[in-house]
């Protein structure tokens, strides 16, 4: 059997995990949410706070290459017709100040292909990570995620990516009713406002760990460079 690794330092105990059975999920760390003139920042986001998590990403995606751990990016975006943006979530954006679809310095908001929808060229995924393209807030709505963690035997999530109440939480809500064990990072996880931040983390662990655990990444970038 590989072995298991203990977090002692989350909250609100300790996580235990395999690396094998375990992937690093990186949501969402694209232009549009965390380069100037993106979607976050045309809305009349501050993007220091996304941005700030970048170099940490980073560190966590090369501890979890060196242990051989699956790693997940996600992008959030939609079919240049527009077919599978609720018109719902559509008419939103657009009473926002910068709709879906929408010309920008990056090209269309959030249509996949245009260099909005990019992953940030800091955390570029490497050949062979998995690229989940999804059309909503959770990264199982609506994708193959599920069937792609059940054909590699993932049992737990490490959580990171932006915003944190928002497509993180969506996605931890989605992997806890699926069964996962899911760990969210605490600063390599970012929201415009850091009041929605910190109140997001608390929600996790609250209750037993009602959705989770949480923790700083530098636990978790030693324990897998140790293991």
């Amino acid at each position: 059997m590989k072995p298991t690794l203990t977090l002692n330092e989350s909250l609100p105990y300790p996580f235990v995990f395999r690396p094998d059975r375990t992937a690093l999920v990186v949501i969402d760390m694209q232009n549009d949410f965390c380069a100037p003139g993106g979607f976050g920042e045309r809305l009349g986001n501050d993007i220091s706070s996304t941005r700030s998590i970048i170099p940490v990403i980073s560190r966590v995606m090369a501890a979890a290459r060196f242990a051989g751990l699956m790693i997940v990016h996600t992008r959030e975006g939609h079919l240049p017709d527009l077919s599978d943006c609720p018109p719902s979530k559509l008419r939103r954006s657009r009473r926002q100040g910068a709709g879906i679809g929408d010309e920008g310095p990056m090209g269309r908001i959030l249509i996949r292909g245009e260099r909005g929808h990019a992953i940030v060229p800091e955390l570029t995924p490497e050949a062979g990570e998995i690229i989940i393209d999804k059309p909503g807030k959770g990264a199982f709505f609506q994708t193959d995620l599920q069937a792609i963690l059940e054909e590699n035997r993932i049992e737990a999530l490490i959580l990171c990516g932006v915003t944190t109440h928002v497509c993180v939480h969506t996605t931890l809500r989605e992997a806890n009713d699926r069964g996962y064990e899911c760990l969210v990072l605490e600063d390599a996880t970012a929201a415009f406002d850091p009041e929605d931040h910190a109140a997001a983390l608390r929600m996790i662990w609250q209750q037993g760990g009602i959705f989770g655990w949480t923790s700083m990444s530098e636990p978790v970038v030693k324990s897998l460079r140790n293991a």
